[in-house]
């Protein structure tokens, strides 16, 4: 009797035979007895080995690298078999992959097919595990279009042929567990598309290691192995992350923020941020570190937002354990970390995402719907429910698996337009005839809520730059139910406003306080980000105009501004010195600025207004409350000065007063209360680089008509904060 089906024995060795789990390994051999199929390339002869004892059996070779035998003895029914093989590399043992049963359940099956895994990732992706006691790694990945799928590497000498998975029916899951493959091991998936054809080679969409590009494979790595020691960070996460807390982060790219001169320029790993970056943003005063995308990414021009790897952090700074490892010390040193997260768009790169099983499976196919011009990406499908499920399932692993405080979503506006930089007729319109992306907005508020859901105590952030209402209002309140949003309205008034000559500004008075009109609208974060410094927009000292002076003069005096406007902080690294020069991914930020007073002066002004924005809860409790905030004097265009208070329930009020030309002055301020105030910053003091003009540090406010008042000097291009004394 035939031991086995010479057309299915020659679809395995053509590679097209689409379950392969029914002719290999240990199967009835029709004649009330069993066999065992193997498919080993590279052998030239072949053996089956009982694991309880007894003779190998030999195996016959019944086509190319094809081989079975007959399985006697009392080892049939238990399967517990290894294999022998003999080739050009000599003899080997091995277990057959053949012989094991599947890893995924019933659940994990219905859960994807629904799309409604919240736990994709430890469904999907390579896991190290020990399986019907033997160690190997359970490989599994979503292709339901494709005719065969198999796992590649340095274990099977990328040979598509050795390694095809099991498929679990209308999922359109692959698996296989391979044993003896461990942790660190590169692989990526050999897919045959619908038509019949081999694609390029694809990289796991769930992986969570990868090479160091240019190279692409996806590398085994083990989840879960960091010891965390930031339970104390964990239990008070949620008022430090709160709408009235004091909330100022600074933006990150790692790997240009430092770099290690003396071995050739290379940035810094995480291991050593983990100090460096840390110590450095403690002692600033921020409360969060903005970390530029970290997911794997094939291009270094793209800053990391074009990723391929959503799941793996990025190998130029070190191993994923070794990414948890900065996590956890910045959490120890009391700060939280907030990733830049990507589910716009992604990149075409062959070994991507890209028509991953030969279909458009995660993006669109019509590219007027799935294509953006801008960044020559690809739109994810939102409309389908695998799609959705994966890219929901990566927020919550970064906030599950790595312990991150927020995800900052990227290019929110491009998500929920359907015709986002594109010309008419060239976009299709929602099922209502609009221009929303129903199927994005459905996404966001879904991953919204799953965020909040899941991960107590965190914070979810928006770039968008448009008008749509309630991004920052919770899903029950029918808005998208981030948790803040990015003010793109006042980031560009006021930097136009500083950029024009002071002698313009009183022209413009309002691009200063239009923000008031609508601050309390949403919960904002006020961004310095890197999209300001960077293609020729010059560094913030580049933008302010004036002698080299009046230069760090405008700036100390518009952070001051920032800082005491109501919403959060953000600032792209570097500026906070007064870097010079815009910045370049490909370097290092200038850290030799800080030998010059006038540089290291900005610095130490960033780390006061932190400390101050820290300690005065009237400072932050209005940033999103309008009680918080009052103006005092909104109108006087013609001095081009400034004056509000901040405020809070039981504490002192804060006065922020700003002068905006190079002329000193004399003004009468109204302030909340009459007696003595003081300085707590002065923005041309000494250290900071200034003059030491203002007011000896003291004022003093007499109760008149009108209220209380007081004669201040206003110094040129100059800031104040002011405070009753005594508080």
């Amino acid at each position: 009797m035939t031991l086995i089906d010479p057309a299915a024995a020659q679809a395995l060795a053509e590679g097209r035979h689409s379950d392969p789990f029914s002719v290999l390994g240990l199967h009835p051999d029709g004649a009330g007895g069993w066999r065992i199929a193997a498919l080993v390339p590279g052998a030239a002869q072949l053996w089956a080995l009982p694991e309880t004892g007894g003779d190998p059996v030999e195996m016959t070779c019944v086509g190319p690298a094809l081989f079975v035998c007959r399985w006697p003895g009392p080892w049939a029914e238990g399967g517990a078999y290894r294999l022998r093989g003999f080739g050009a590399w000599g003899a080997w043992d091995f277990d057959d992959p053949y012989r094991f049963g599947p890893v995924l359940g019933e659940i994990d099956e219905y859960l994807i097919g629904e799309g409604r895994h919240r736990r994709l990732w430890q469904a999907l992706g390579a896991h190290p595990i020990t399986h019907e006691g033997v160690e190997g790694t359970h490989f599994a990945v979503w292709a339901p279009a494709a005719r065969r799928v198999s796992v590649v590497g340095e274990f099977n000498h990328w040979n598509g042929l050795t390694h095809p998975m099991r498929a679990r029916g209308a999922t359109g899951v692959w698996e296989i567990f391979l044993p003896g493959v461990r942790e660190g091991a590169r692989y990526k998936f050999e897919i045959k598309g619908p038509d019949g054809c081999l694609l390029p080679l694809k990289a796991d969409p769930v992986g969570f290691g990868a090479e160091h590009p240019p190279l692409t494979a996806s590398v085994v790595r083990r989840l879960g192995t960091h010891g965390w020691g930031d339970h104390d960070w964990l239990s008070r996460r949620e008022a430090a992350n709160r709408f009235d807390a004091p909330i100022s982060i600074y933006e990150v790219h790692l790997g240009s923020w430092r770099r290690v001169m003396e071995e050739g320029g290379r940035p810094l790993s995480y291991h050593e941020l983990s100090e460096a970056l840390c110590d450095y943003v403690r002692d600033l005063g921020f409360t969060h570190i903005e970390l530029m995308p970290i997911h794997e990414h094939p291009f270094d021009g793209s800053w990391g937002y074009q990723p391929v790897g959503l799941y793996a952090p990025t190998v130029r700074h070190g191993t994923a354990q070794e990414f948890a490892g900065l996590i956890d010390a910045a959490h120890q040193r009391g700060l939280g970390v907030i990733l830049d997260w990507v589910p716009g768009h992604f990149p075409t790169d062959a070994h991507g995402l890209a028509r991953f099983d030969g279909t458009a499976l995660y993006e669109h196919a019509d590219p007027r719907e799935g294509f953006h011009r801008d960044w020559n990406t690809l739109i994810y499908n939102f409309g389908r429910r695998e799609v959705a499920n994966y890219l929901l399932a990566n927020a919550l692993y970064w906030l599950e698996e790595y312990h991150v405080d927020g995800l900052r979503v990227d290019a929110v506006a491009s998500m929920l337009y359907r015709d986002y930089s594109r010309p008419e007729g060239e976009w299709v319109p929602n099922i209502h005839g609009g221009r929303e992306n129903l199927e994005a907005i459905e996404f966001l508020r879904a991953m919204n809520a799953a965020a909040y859901g899941g991960a107590p105590g965190i914070m979810t952030v928006a770039e968008e730059s448009t008008a749509f209402p309630k991004v920052s209002a919770p899903v029950h309140e029918g808005g998208l139910g981030f948790g803040f949003k990015w003010n793109m309205g006042w980031m560009n008034d006021s930097l136009r406003y500083m950029a024009r000559e002071p002698i313009h500004r009183r022209w413009h008075h309002n691009e200063m306080t239009f923000a008031s009109s609508y601050a309390w609208t949403e919960n904002f974060i006020l961004p310095i980000s890197h999209d300001e410094v960077v293609h020729g927009k010059g560094s913030m000292l580049g933008k302010m105009p004036g002698s080299w002076e009046e230069k760090f003069a405008n700036l100390r005096a518009f952070y001051a501004f920032m800082w005491a406007h109501p919403g959060k902080k953000l600032l792209f690294m570097g500026q906070e010195f007064a870097q010079v020069r815009e910045w370049a991914q490909a370097g290092q930020l200038d850290w030799s600025l800080l030998d010059y007073p006038l540089h290291a002066g900005m610095r130490d002004l960033i780390r006061d207004l932190n400390r101050l924005y820290r300690d005065r809860p009237a400072m932050s409790w209005g940033d999103g409350r309008p009680e918080g905030f009052a103006w005092i004097d909104a109108d006087d265009a013609e001095h081009s000065v400034y004056a509000f208070e901040r405020r809070a329930p039981g504490q002192p009020p804060v006065v922020f007063v700003v002068n905006f030309t190079p002329i000193e002055r004399s003004h009468s301020l109204r302030l909340p209360q009459p007696g003595p105030w003081r300085e707590i910053l002065n923005t041309d003091a000494g250290p900071y680089g200034g003059g030491n003009r203002g007011n000896m540090g003291r004022i003093e406010a007499r109760e008149g008509e009108g209220g209380a008042r007081a004669e201040i000097c206003l110094p040129p291009l100059t800031a104040l904060l002011l405070e009753p004394e005594g508080a």
